[in-house]
């Protein structure tokens, strides 16, 4: 761990101009106006951070409420991660065209902008370290992916409390940010503790008027971080416990979760770590050029377990089950770990209300099935 240093809040400006002076645009925590949720978008200044801003998440429940709080990281987590900054939603990969006679085809050069992200979760930070492994470790490095992560500055910020969705305790994936930060803040009441973690963090953190950390604010810092810790109520079974599900293929739980799924797709659109993706062609009405193109997709979509001239995954038991039994134990023999990091994500934004951390404790006879199968909210608090 690195030597801790203080910046003042009423510094807190200062890091916004060393990053913007170092070359990087800035994309920050702010409230989406009309939408009632706080999402990664552009940031100017710290006149943009949701201060006094705190969420209120449970199974298909977000809200946020204003406090008079100074702090701007009080609350849990975005609705959509940093991974569209990465992983792009749509994305133009190629272009054919007619030439001669012959078929050419012209790769799309595209250069990425130098990003710094202000506010990045330690779920979010393993969840990247997971999308690090399917698009840079393999075969096949995927070269738009690559660009825009080789330009990317992580200013991380650890949690003061938890939502009753978060698990990130029980996948050991936070509420700490131990590595893949460039810079670590802890929010107190008149500042920040501030850690570098690469050479990059260094170079902003060497233009801030940072001071020793003190023992009482080191402790303070220490202090939220486990009672965030000891908030959270759901827990994931462990790795061994979940290479069961395997066995579980045909349990009638899968129906009963089928029986309220929507099939809408918002937990893989929120999860930080799903990777699912379509390809289709977008042909120019001459005939005479196509462009090739990748959009995030979701295995609840029956088209995407389309195969060889037919649907495997035809209903919504089907597909939950792929989901859910991929995430806990498929990913194991290809990334090492499961591809869940305990952000609650999928939990708070399905419009049904069905809590992933409950179901695969009751598929695995590790909790009973709820007397309702129904959201705990009515369709007016449901998340949107």
């Amino acid at each position: 761990m690195s030597d801790m240093r203080y910046l003042h809040r009423a510094d807190l400006p200062t890091l916004f101009s060393a990053i913007r002076a170092a070359g990087y645009r800035l994309i920050g925590p702010r409230e989406e106006t009309g939408q009632g949720g706080l999402v990664y978008r552009e940031i100017d200044g710290v006149e943009d951070l949701p201060q006094g801003v705190r969420d209120s998440q449970a199974p298909g429940h977000y809200r946020l409420t204003k406090t008079n709080s100074p702090r701007c990281f009080a609350w849990v987590n975005t609705a959509s991660a940093i991974k569209p900054y990465l992983y792009a939603p749509r994305e133009k990969l190629w272009r054919a065209m007619r030439k001669e006679g012959r078929v050419h085809f012209e790769a799309v050069e595209r250069e990425a902008a130098k990003t710094a992200i202000l506010g990045v979760r330690a779920c979010d930070l393993a969840a990247l370290e997971l999308q690090d492994a399917h698009f840079l470790q393999g075969t096949y490095v995927d070269p738009y992916y690559k660009a825009r992560r080789e330009r990317l500055l992580l200013v991380a910020v650890n949690c003061t409390h938890a939502a009753a969705t978060c698990f990130c305790a029980s996948t050991g994936d936070g509420p700490v940010a131990r590595e893949g930060y460039d810079l670590l803040l802890d929010e107190l009441e008149e500042g920040y503790l501030l850690r570098v973690g690469s050479e990059r963090g260094a170079m902003i953190a060497a233009d801030l008027p940072l001071q020793q950390a003190g023992a009482a604010q080191q402790t303070e810092a220490a202090e939220q971080s486990e009672a965030c810790a000891r908030q959270q109520q759901r827990v994931l079974p462990s790795q061994q416990h979940l290479q069961q599900l395997d066995a579980l293929l045909e349990d009638a739980r899968w129906t009963r979760i089928a029986e309220r799924c929507l099939s809408c797709g918002n937990c893989t659109a929120v999860c930080p770590t799903c990777f699912c993706h379509r390809e289709f062609e977008v042909p120019a009405l001459d005939g005479k050029s196509t462009e090739h193109w990748r959009d995030a997709d979701s295995c609840f979509n029956e088209d995407h377990s389309y195969i060889v001239g037919e649907v495997v995954r035809h209903g919504t038991r089907e597909r939950y089950r792929q989901w859910m039994t991929h995430k806990l134990f498929n990913w194991v023999p290809q990334y090492g770990r499961i591809g869940c990091t305990g952000c609650g994500r999928c939990t708070t934004w399905c419009p049904a209300g069905i809590d992933f951390v409950l179901e695969a404790n009751v598929l695995l006879g590790l909790a009973a099935a709820p007397e309702a199968e129904l959201p705990h909210v009515d369709g007016s608090e449901a998340a949107e």
